[in-house]
């Protein structure tokens, strides 16, 4: 028996959140079953991250115990020929049979997109949430700050959670915007490379002759509450629409209530980016492993 490893990517649009669910399509559903028939014998992975329905990932972890022969570096190639195409496994590893994906210590980066324009951009529907409000990331990037540390998260996370503590640690929030001129992506503080492919170039915040911005909140952590990163996203926006002064982030925290934090945002502009294990658990971890990112 041994104990293998996989980082996972998915489209969350589709399907009913990471955990097997009784009326509804789930990443976990998909891989336990195309796992079963792959291996030969039942199969259920245990997930680092259980996402909601609309959610998206680059890295979620998961592992799962088998006998089969076939090498752990080579599933991840066998296994993408029978996952559909919004699910992809995009590296797997033998780890030691003690590693466990929520239990180990780790850190997790989310990122939430907001795509902020006049019109809405149909491309864009299923992976940021779109206002026509401007919104100030100068004011989102203060508030932020405030949240950056060990704290008592009680009114970022949904009411009715049922959890030990919450209190979290949050290693770091990021805000930036990327924006489109001229028909071109663009990042602010970036310089362009001239070939008229994806050219960055530097846009003053608010500027009237924006034709489209995508604002990113980056969160890493060493673990999160119930929907507390769309929480946390929907109270920014508040801040950068001018609602909430950045200093309340301060009462917010100490006054331990839902009621007054700012509201959900929606699941679709939430993407889990990756999850990080400190180094001394993963060297308890076989050295075999492929990337295969090249195949997705």
């Amino acid at each position: 028996m041994k104990r293998v490893m996989l980082t996972v990517a998915y489209d969350g649009t589709n399907y009913c959140g990471w955990q097997v669910q009784p009326n509804g399509e789930t990443i976990e559903g998909v891989l336990n079953r195309c796992l079963s028939e792959l291996m030969g014998e039942k199969v259920e992975v245990i997930g680092a991250s259980r996402t909601d329905s609309g959610v998206h990932a680059l890295g979620n972890v998961a592992v799962f115990d088998t006998d089969s022969r076939i090498p752990a570096d080579k599933m991840s190639y066998a296994l993408n020929r029978s996952l559909p195409e919004d699910i992809r496994v995009r590296r797997s590893e033998e780890v030691s049979p003690e590693f466990h994906p929520r239990y180990c210590d780790s850190r997790k980066t989310y990122e939430y997109r907001i795509y902020c324009a006049p019109f809405p951009q149909p491309t864009k529907r299923l992976y940021a949430y779109y206002t026509y409000v401007p919104l100030d990331i100068d004011l989102m990037s203060q508030a932020a700050r405030h949240l950056i540390g060990t704290h008592d998260f009680k009114s970022f996370c949904s009411a009715g959670a049922q959890v030990e503590t919450t209190v979290r640690r949050i290693d770091s929030i990021e805000v930036w915007e990327e924006y489109e001129r001229n028909g071109k992506a663009c990042v602010s503080g970036e310089t362009g490379n001239g070939d008229g492919i994806a050219g960055y170039e530097h846009k003053e915040s608010g500027s009237k002759n924006d034709k489209g911005r995508e604002i990113v909140i980056r969160v890493t952590g060493g673990g999160f509450l119930y929907n507390m990163v769309r929480i946390i996203a929907g109270t920014l926006m508040e801040v950068g629409r001018g609602h909430i002064a950045p200093e309340e982030m301060v009462r917010i925290l100490e006054a331990k209530n839902r009621r007054e934090a700012g509201p959900t945002a929606p699941a679709c502009g939430l993407t889990l980016v990756g999850i990080e294990y400190d180094a001394e658990t993963m060297e308890k971890s076989s050295k075999k492993e492929v990337d295969t990112r090249g195949s997705v």
